[in-house]
């Protein structure tokens, strides 16, 4: 009779913990601030977002090693880690360009944990040369500070269950946004998010883990329809502050409003995010842990979305090297924190998945490939100096797409994992896992083996 009135005791203590409230999610915006030189850091605001945090609380440390900036909440009296993140930033992006070398900027970023019991210390650290984290930030946080804004947010509209798989902690909280939609078009946003949502699931292994996620859609009503392109005069005022052009390059859609964004995606459950924006031009964005965008008109989108989306979900880095980009690599060619690339073909990151018997590195049409792809990047540059409709540029693509397939499914080594030379935005001195990937061609190869490990380590990490 004892050990049962125990079991019981027991199985009324497990109940109770497990309908205990969660903690609120608290954030921290601040303002990072620099050039190619320097950088500086500074809080904003605090604020207490009204939905409880989404995620699992046995498992606040982040392991991954992903992302070029990460932070550690502690606890201020014990020193008890609470809670780590790695991330990326518009701004550590931006350092890369040429712009940075010759003009200070600020940009808005943002930390979020679950609400802490006493006042905590917050460490900011980013990589150095050899991609070793070390501190460059510290500050105090008191989360019992009357001055943390408790408003209520702006108008979102109301939140979309799109998928809902299990409770929030359980699951991949996946937000996905939309911006430039007029109350009126409400609707198509809700066709689109749902067909990107089928879209991302149909590639493995999001597929294998489906139920593994909840989905969530808002789309805050915007008076105009569209968003900006500021290279061909298009400027409008979106809840979400979306816009092409991002570091001067034409497709590259980003939003650097962090504030408007993170008030909007506060009123949803959610770790990850996609931006859909309310255009047909091609363009996309993705920083890993911060967002992903992608134009959901566009007749690319299922390759646009889940490629915009593996960087932003796992880190991944961009495989291809032909097109052009406004960031540099550093000339010393460290090994990349990127689980997708390496600097080292001869031991590269995913040796446990090597085809037997590949060498390495691994011979592949290389220089054929570029001939092409160089072409290709011509025509394209033409296109958008022209201002051509989109189908010429749809055009374009199907055509390369036709060509890379052949080109890449027929090699000596199409399908191996091995070492390939061409990553990272570089033709020389890094390598990818396998010939084709869809982080490298916009055909139909899927991700890479690589890829396809790192996403499915990130799954696990916020799913039960």
């Amino acid at each position: 009779m004892l050990r049962l009135k125990l079991s019981c005791l027991l199985l009324s203590l497990t109940a109770l913990a497990c309908l205990a409230t969660p903690p609120r999610t608290l954030r921290v915006d601040y303002g990072h601030t620099g050039a190619a030189a320097s950088e500086h850091f500074g809080v904003d605001r605090v604020v207490l977002e009204p939905l409880p945090w989404p995620g699992d609380l046995g498992k606040v440390v982040d392991d991954s090693n992903l992302g070029k900036y990460c932070f550690e909440v502690t606890d201020r009296t014990s020193g008890k880690l609470l809670y780590t993140r790695g991330f990326s930033s518009i701004y550590g992006e931006w350092e890369t360009t040429d712009e940075a070398k010759a003009l200070s900027r600020t940009f808005s970023e943002s930390l979020r944990f679950p609400t802490p019991e006493g006042p905590v210390r917050i460490l900011v650290k980013k990589r150095d040369a050899q991609n070793a984290f070390k501190v460059i930030w510290t500050f105090d946080l008191d989360p019992r500070d009357p001055l943390i804004e408790q408003v209520a947010p702006a108008e979102a509209g109301a939140l979309i269950t799109l998928q809902q798989t299990g409770a929030p902690a359980d699951k991949v909280d996946f937000l996905i946004l939309g911006d430039g939609y007029t109350a009126a078009e409400r609707g198509k946003f809700e066709q689109q998010a749902r067909k990107v949502m089928d879209l991302l699931f149909q590639q493995s292994p999001f597929r294998e883990h489906r139920q593994d996620f909840n989905v969530w859609a808002l789309c805050p009503p915007s008076k105009e329809s569209g968003v900006s392109r500021p290279s061909t005069g298009i400027h409008k005022r979106t809840p979400l502050g979306t816009t092409y052009d991002a570091f001067g390059t034409e497709r590259y859609v980003l939003t650097f409003d962090n504030r408007a964004w993170r008030d909007i995606a506060a009123q949803a459950p959610y770790e990850f995010v996609e931006i859909l924006t309310n255009s047909e031009t091609y363009g996309g964005g993705g920083i890993h842990n911060l967002f992903s965008t992608a134009s959901a008109g566009n007749s690319t989108i299922g390759y646009l979305f889940v490629h915009e989306f593996g960087h932003h979900f796992a880190g991944l880095a961009d495989e291809y090297y032909t097109s052009d980009v406004a960031v540099t690599n550093s000339p010393s060619r460290p090994e990349p924190w990127e689980p997708n690339a390496t600097a080292n073909p001869k031991h590269p990151k995913w040796a446990a998945l090597l085809s037997p018997g590949v060498p390495l590195p691994t011979p592949w049409k290389k220089d054929e490939f570029e001939t092409h792809s160089h072409a290709i990047q011509k025509e394209r540059r033409a296109i958008r100096a022209a201002n051509q409709p989109e189908a010429v540029m749809d055009a374009l693509f199907a055509r390369q797409k036709v060509h890379d397939t052949r080109l890449l499914g027929t090699d000596a080594h199409s399908g191996k994992v091995g070492a390939f030379e061409g990553a990272n935005y570089e033709a020389r001195g890094y390598f990818r896992s396998q010939e084709d990937c869809l982080m490298f061609t916009r055909d139909d190869a899927g991700f890479c083996a690589a890829c396809r490990a790192a996403i499915e380590r990130v799954i696990r990490q916020y799913a039960k």
